[in-house]
């Protein structure tokens, strides 16, 4: 009996030593993978009794279960579950008492973060709406291409962006574009106004059929993103993504004791899905900031007792650069949920602010596949493993940076990269991970497809980022390639920012591309631009257009004057050795201008003005 009792024991010590040894994250991956499987026979369960309990159904249950808890608190203002149900029950009355929408149309919502971008959201998607999310940095030509694109006939308009409708006012007016101002009077004609008609409307549901869908691939939403093929595009966010998003806080454990602190703007799918979504799931409260403030941050965590927050890289090296003060740790912050942190950052952040384990994730608005770093491995973005593969069919391939090309072995298919390679991730399509592409035209969708990619008939989605998996499964963001780079937490597209510098007189063509700069996540935006025959560079004159054309993230930092502009064996303009050249004038020697805010000029880029660059001096 004892010699059974101690082979039992070296039995179960020799299984813990190997695990240790060679599995160190089953547990972990164990009950992660749990969490995402549960998930997941749930919204099979949707797809085939063709009920599905969407995330706004979600939001009216817990005002019932949990009516005067605070849902969202605003500028020390809380607004309970109740409170936002009843509004957004009057927001839907308003436009059902008008007549002037009905379901399945489309709305324009162009708000800044405040309550009733929330109110204004739910409210339509009660009346059977899906909510296009604009984005208010975007300047006039974009901003109506986008209700082009996605189809909507209805503007909602906060107050505070009245300003942004004075140049295309007569464009909407003319494509029969109703516009409704969340104010109680306009003293522009042809706007409707909102907040006067709310305090006649009833709180009671509108009938319930109204939101009701039978499929999760119906759509809620769109949300803009910058594309390769210039001016943005209308991503299709189906109930199915919508209910993936609400679950991301979920499976990273938080739980509905936390006070979840949204920075960023509503109309990411980070703040809205995985931010406001993942409080509904969990029947949490978030604190909603107009727009994020570096000095405020931890005085703000202290003041609401915040335990988790979400974030851009940007956001944790902007809370790093601030100046150091006692008591930095004395916060209730436990976590934090985003991508983007480099390494450095990372660590930086944690020994200066505490114990805060950050949750990186992977995905684009768009994308059918998606990483979340479960472990908390510095630096990765997510983690893999044999039953996640299983699951979401992803590979990386093979990929030339100096052609911008896949690579193609003799059969013309795809070769996949060896571990601890960087290679172009692309992920297969199917039933568990569909593409819905985007809204408009049908080409947009197609052009992020690979068909045929290892064998005839496969189809899968091309991300356009180049990823690393190390020999532990975790994966790393290595670049984003082709004609997008990401800067101040927004997708760049180097098409649509060309499309605008080159029309300006002077020059006959422009080549947009990013570069890494010091101490930046992210690239900044930088133009090789040609200059016509016989004219010189207008520095002047190109600040003024991109002010008047281009949000402020998108206008280029740097300029660079070639002779000719260079492209690549298959007629490309050539970008990669333009972005390993940088934009250092010691070691390049055509002309470099620097796009200077104090001056509004873009002045000549000195070896001086680099050197402050670089060192930090100078904000971009």
């Amino acid at each position: 009996m004892f010699s059974a009792w101690i082979t039992a024991l070296i039995a179960g010590v020799s299984t813990l030593v190997i695990q240790k040894l060679f599995f160190p994250y089953f547990w972990i991956d164990l009950k992660y993978l749990t969490k995402v499987i549960s998930y997941g026979i749930k919204i099979e369960i949707y797809k085939k009794t063709a009920k599905v309990v969407t995330v706004l159904d979600r939001f009216m249950q817990q005002a019932q279960k949990i009516p005067n808890k605070p849902f969202i608190i605003y500028e020390d203002n809380a607004f309970t579950y109740q409170d936002v149900d009843k509004r957004s029950n009057q927001v839907a009355q308003v436009f059902f008492k008008q007549g002037v929408l009905k379901k399945g149309d489309t709305v324009a919502l162009l708000m800044s973060n405040e309550p009733d971008f929330i109110n204004v959201w739910f409210g339509l998607c009660k009346l059977g709406c899906a909510v296009a999310f604009l984005n208010f940095n975007i300047k006039s030509r974009s901003l109506l291409h986008c209700f082009n694109s996605c189809g909507a006939k209805t503007l909602v308009v906060g107050s505070d962006m009245t300003d942004t409708l004075e140049d295309i006012l007569p464009n909407l007016h003319e494509d029969n574009i109703s516009v409704w101002i969340m104010a109680s009077e306009s003293h522009q004609p042809g706007i409707n106004t909102i907040l006067d008609k709310l305090e006649d409307a009833p709180d009671e549901p509108v009938p319930a059929h109204l939101r009701a869908t039978d499929s999760v691939k119906t759509p809620t939403l769109y949300i803009f993103t910058s594309g390769t093929t210039g001016l943005p595009k209308a991503a299709v966010i189906s109930q199915l993504q919508s209910l993936k998003g609400a679950a991301g806080l979920w499976a990273y454990g938080a739980t509905a004791d936390d006070i979840v602190y949204v920075t960023l703007p509503l109309y990411h799918s980070a703040a809205s899905l995985l931010g406001v979504g993942g409080c509904i799931e969990l029947g949490a409260t978030f604190v909603l900031k107009k727009k994020f403030s570096a000095s405020q941050f931890w005085s703000d965590c202290r003041k609401y007792n915040v335990t988790v927050f979400q974030y851009i890289g940007e956001i944790c090296r902007y809370l790093c650069n601030m100046p150091k003060k006692e008591g930095e740790k004395d916060h209730k912050v436990r976590m934090g949920v985003g991508n983007g942190v480099q390494q450095n950052i990372w660590k930086e952040f944690l020994d200066r602010f505490g114990d805060i384990k950050l949750c990186e994730l992977y995905g684009s608005t768009e994308g059918n596949v998606c990483f979340m770093n479960h472990v908390g491995k510095i630096g990765a973005v997510g983690r893999s493993n044999f039953f996640y593969k299983r699951i979401s069919k992803y590979c990386l391939v093979k990929y030339d940076l100096e052609n911008g090309e896949i690579i193609l072995n003799e059969q013309g298919f795809c070769e996949e990269v060896k571990k601890g390679e960087a290679g172009l991730l692309l992920s297969q399509i199917n039933s568990i991970s569909p593409f819905f592409g985007y809204a408009g035209s049908k080409s947009l969708t197609e052009k992020k497809l690979l068909r045929d990619v290892f064998k005839k008939g496969d189809v899968y989605l091309n991300t356009g980022d180049l990823m690393v998996e190390d020999h532990e499964d975790f994966i790393y963001f290595n670049d984003r390639i082709g004609d997008t780079f990401r800067w101040k937490g927004e997708n760049v597209s180097t098409t649509e920012v060309a499309d605008v510098v080159g029309i300006i007189d002077f020059l006959q063509e422009a080549n947009i591309y990013g570069v890494s700069v010091p101490g930046y996540e992210g690239k900044a935006g930088m133009a090789a631009v040609v200059l016509n025959p016989g004219c010189g560079f207008d520095g002047k004159s190109l600040y003024e257009h991109v002010e008047n054309y281009l949000p402020g993230y998108a206008r280029p930092r740097f300029v660079r004057i070639q002779k000719s502009m260079e492209i690549t064996g298959t007629f490309k303009q050539q970008k990669f050795r333009l972005v390993e050249s940088g934009f250092n004038p010691s070691t390049i020697t055509d002309s470099l201008y620097f796009l200077d805010e104090s001056q509004k000029c873009y002045v000549p880029l000195t070896t001086e003005i680099f050197d402050i660059i670089a060192s930090g001096q100078i904000k971009l």
